[in-house]
């Protein structure tokens, strides 16, 4: 049960309308007697902006009754950016309304839309619009999935949101038909970042390895892709020495997932999507402390964030090929576990040291880049929740990227300028690199704490084959602590919808 999004002409019924409303024109930069949804109400919007009740502030919201003036019961108004309204700013007014209607306990939200988002603007098209402000809504709206919480109350307020153009616009077929395809992304996108979120909140006894690889094939199943999920004993026969070794100290086995999807045959091209699926990390003999640990259910954010973009194309079907590799296990400390020098050898041959047994994810993606290659991959993208470090450079607001090919690494970005997901490119300096030489293997698994983030990437980018790849670490940003915006709190499904843009 979701949210159905509709695109009409004014007068439908609704228990709330939601205006936007900037600061220039409370001010009245644009005429003291701009009218937005009804004088009476406006006035009293006038009220509170005069005594600061309300600021018209980005993301800011003010529900009034209506007390029979209108036949909604409440006028919800959200504050936006006049000069320079983005594709951003959209998602997050919408976020916000949202949010407000929530609260109002409404049932149907009527949107009354600016006359930019029915005629486009230099910062976005109408479809992009559309999309925008039905991904603020849908994610806006995300609860999350608990034991406590049944599908009928998670779903128990918002059912349907309206979009009603000017009156001037409402007859334009041509307005009507890219509303109605950013509709259909837009809610594409955002109920690929509610799945990812679901996986990523599910707790560590209910998404084991196997059960993640089960869930990897009901989506094959769901959307006709081709699925196969190696097994602890053909990952020993194909050599894969990073992820057996990391998976040996659990009694629940490691799993390679690999899904496959196929929109241009005649295409040498294959996007290698790889995954990080570490179901739950303790760190292993390098044990993590106990403060905060539940948290390591998201370090399959990685993979959650792939099996997300799956979802995209086999909602969407574009013309491109992927391979989507998800290496999954568990990190625990046992009698079987790896230690600290302790060797292992990678399916691509490359030996390794174990100098700390926390830095697991490494482990298992250096397998997983391999077989993303040996199955046809040309260029390579991997989403991991890789190191704490990148925390330290970039809080919880940005995902931390390295590459070895900056015209790729320039395409991720874009796509995520294009979702709203913030990246930012780090140094791949060779002197980062000598930091994982090692006297007892070809490269150690740890740089030390320097530059912990780059260092980390690169041990993986010591897999791409000189393919051209790039590095996604969202460790900072796979999780939040409280909600921000669309951004739920607890498992974010950040990177999906960048992955959307990238190849859709």
């Amino acid at each position: 049960m979701g949210v159905q999004f509709t695109y009409g002409a004014k007068g439908l019924e609704s228990d709330a309308i939601v205006r936007f409303v900037s600061r220039e024109e409370l001010q009245g930069v644009n005429g003291a007697d701009t009218e937005w949804v009804h004088p009476q109400l406006d006035e009293s919007l006038r009220s509170h902006y005069a005594k600061e009740l309300f600021k018209g502030e980005p993301k800011e919201t003010l529900s009034l009754p209506t007390l029979g003036l209108l036949p909604a019961s409440h006028v919800i108004y959200a504050g936006v950016a006049q000069s320079g309204l983005t594709v951003d700013g959209l998602r997050d007014a919408a976020a916000a309304a949202a949010k407000a209607a929530r609260k109002l306990k409404a049932v149907t939200v009527e949107q009354q839309l600016p006359v930019s988002v029915c005629t486009g603007a230099t910062e976005y098209t109408i479809s992009q619009a559309a999309q925008a402000m039905t991904e603020g809504y849908s994610l806006g709206l995300f609860t999350r999935k608990t034991e406590k919480k049944d599908d009928e109350k998670r779903y128990a307020s918002v059912q349907t949101v309206i979009f009603t153009p000017p009156a001037d616009r409402s007859g334009s077929s041509e307005t009507a038909e890219q509303w109605e395809a950013g509709l259909r992304r837009g809610t594409v996108f955002a109920d690929a970042v509610k799945y990812a979120r679901d996986l990523t909140n599910l707790p560590g006894n209910k998404l084991t390895p196997e059960l993640l690889a089960e869930e990897a094939e009901e989506l094959a199943r769901t959307y006709s892709l081709d699925c196969e999920v190696l097994d602890e004993w053909s990952a020993a026969e194909q050599g894969m020495g990073g992820l057996l070794g990391v998976g040996q100290g659990s009694v629940n086995p490691p799993r390679m997932i690999v899904l496959h999807y196929q929109g241009a045959p005649d295409d040498k091209d294959v996007w290698g999507l790889i995954g990080k699926g570490i179901t739950f990390d303790t760190g292993g003999i390098s044990l993590k402390k106990a403060e905060g640990m539940e948290e390591m259910i998201s370090d399959m954010g990685g993979a959650a964030a792939v099996l997300g973009a799956m979802r995209i194309l086999g909602e969407l079907r574009p013309a491109v090929n992927a391979v989507a590799v998800i290496p999954s296990a568990e990190n625990m400390p046992s009698d079987r576990a790896i230690k600290p020098g302790d060797v292992l050898k990678t399916m691509s041959g490359i030996t390794i040291e174990v100098v700390n047994t926390d830095a697991e994810g490494r482990l298992v993606l250096a397998d997983g880049l391999t077989t993303a290659i040996r199955r046809g991959a040309t260029k390579l993208v991997d989403v991991a929740t890789l190191t704490g470090a990148v925390m330290v450079a970039l809080g919880d607001v940005a995902t931390g990227a390295v590459s070895n090919d900056e015209t790729l690494q320039q395409q991720v970005v874009l796509a995520s300028k294009r979702a709203g997901e913030r990246i930012w490119p780090l140094p791949a300096y060779p002197e980062f690199r000598k930091q994982l030489e090692s006297d007892a293997a070809d490269m150690k698994n740890s740089g030390g704490r320097l530059g912990g983030t780059i260092t980390g990437g690169l041990f993986i980018g010591a897999f791409a084959e000189e393919k051209p790849w790039v590095h996604l670490d969202i460790g900072g940003t796979a999780w939040l602590e409280r909600e921000r915006s669309w951004e739920s709190k607890g498992g974010t499904g950040v990177m999906v919808r960048t992955l959307g843009e990238l190849l859709v």
